[in-house]
């Protein structure tokens, strides 16, 4: 069934990416909790952001930006404030309004996943196809797909160029939405020398772009600083009416601000004493940490899926995920607040996120990771959710039988011949290159 979505993803022998023997049940009332809180702090992220902006030497010295990133990082958050953010995931820590530990019977915000976040495929469509599939519940919070289309929809009459695409579930998001979208690699992303502009492999500029490397790394790249002269000219059209401005890419740039864990010693500081401070747990740059804090969790400001970070407990050490790969940049410290622990059927311990996605700045769902160890890594599973109270929202489906699934996944050679499949295998040699190269996903300039 889980295939027949699409997710394909694997892990190391004996690992199942999505158990089928368990789920995640919660009540209207808990969600609403969710929600709310999310809002909040969506909220203090955009406070955060414009002060940020007001201060640029925040970005530089504490932040570990780039100084000639900082001006485009300005300009996009003037111009595109947090409703043109195309999505984001918040990693939360949360037992349930009814869990034994009162500590874990309020949501606690980790960090923001502003760009790039992983998961959406098992998030906005592989668990709600479960959901219709087991009618393990009445609901799920889970609109992400639809508002993604509804956000592609409403960009679409935007002529500035400052919309675009992302991945498979972004592609067809857009195509939904009337957007023409292609896949490149980002290896095959021409410069030209003459113009100082961006070009596909045929010559064709680049208008706009939905990148799927991080900002952070897109950076240290060779042509990461010509990307920030490049935007300086966005929106510039020649007499003819011709584009011959720069080109956008997305994320806008000021989501370095927010996919930074950075973000939250700054939060912290700016919002301890503010109601909506309660979603946040005490967090500080290392050099900044009072000596009474001893029980915390320390993370390298750029690390991702769990590296280089360190719980402790006093002198005790729970957990060393350290590689190496990051720490240059700096490191936060952010007090000790463990995820909930429960046993999967065979009585081992596993350690569940929660992944609270929000699109055009608002929440649409929630995903769930399920790790072995309290840090959530690469090796982490997913496990759906649904809602056990209020009205029935879907209409049941049959379980596909294995003939239904092979059958599904099935290619026949005429099929094999048309324009529809040609450029679904045109579009997948940009999704999944075998070279490891990263790829971006890119609407050309007509």
């Amino acid at each position: 069934m889980v295939q027949s979505q699409g997710l394909v993803y694997t892990l190391n022998a004996g690992t199942e990416y999505w158990p089928d023997d368990r789920y995640y049940s919660f009540t209207t009332e808990e969600i609403e909790l969710l929600i709310q809180a999310g809002k909040d702090v969506f909220e203090m992220c955009c406070e955060a952001a414009e002060v940020i902006c007001r201060d640029p030497t925040t970005m530089t010295k504490k932040m570990a930006i780039p100084e000639f990133a900082v001006e485009q990082i300005i300009r996009s958050w003037d111009r595109e404030p947090a409703c043109g953010s195309v999505y984001g995931r918040f990693d939360v820590c949360f037992g349930g309004l009814d869990h034994p530990d009162e500590r874990l019977r309020a949501p606690k915000f980790y960090e923001f996943n502003a760009d790039t976040p992983t998961s959406l495929l098992d998030s906005a469509v592989v668990q709600w196809e479960w959901l219709t599939q087991t009618g393990h519940g009445n609901d799920q919070f889970n609109s992400i797909y639809e508002d993604l289309c509804v956000y592609f929809t409403a960009s679409s009459t935007d002529t500035t160029g400052e919309d675009a695409i992302n991945t498979a579930v972004l592609m067809d998001a857009c195509s939904a939405a009337v957007w023409s979208t292609e896949s490149i690699f980002l290896q095959d992303i021409q410069f030209s020398l003459e113009d100082k502009r961006f070009y596909d492999k045929v010559g064709k500029h680049i208008d706009v772009i939905f990148k799927l490397w991080p900002w952070e790394w897109m950076v240290e790249e060779d042509k990461g600083e010509q990307c920030f002269k490049d935007m300086v000219n966005i929106g510039e059209h020649a007499k003819s009416r011709e584009y011959v401005g720069g080109t956008v890419w997305l994320e806008a740039p000021y989501k370095m601000l927010w996919s930074n864990k950075a973000l939250f010693p700054i939060l912290w500081d700016m919002f301890k004493d503010d109601p909506r401070g309660k979603w946040l747990l005490p967090t500080y740059f290392e050099n900044e940490a009072p000596e009474t804090l001893t029980k915390f969790c320390r993370k390298a400001i750029f690390a991702r899926e769990g590296a280089d970070i360190i719980l402790k407990d006093g002198e005790q050490v729970i957990q060393d995920t350290t590689t190496g790969d990051y720490g240059k940049e700096g490191y936060i410290v952010q007090e000790l607040c463990q995820l909930p622990m429960y046993e999967d059927a065979k009585g081992n311990p596993v350690y569940a996120v929660l992944g609270v996605w929000f699109i055009d700045g608002d929440p649409s769902g929630m995903g769930i990771r399920e790790d072995a160890t309290p840090v959530t890594t690469n090796t982490s599973t997913f496990v759906p959710h649904s809602i056990s109270d209020g009205g029935v929202r879907y209409e049941r489906k049959a379980v596909p039988t294995l003939g239904e699934i092979d059958k599904a996944l099935t290619i026949t050679e005429e099929e094999r011949q048309t324009p529809e499949y040609l450029d679904i295998v045109s579009s997948a040699q940009g999704l999944f290159p075998e070279d490891g190269h990263p790829y971006c996903i890119v609407r050309a300039g007509e």
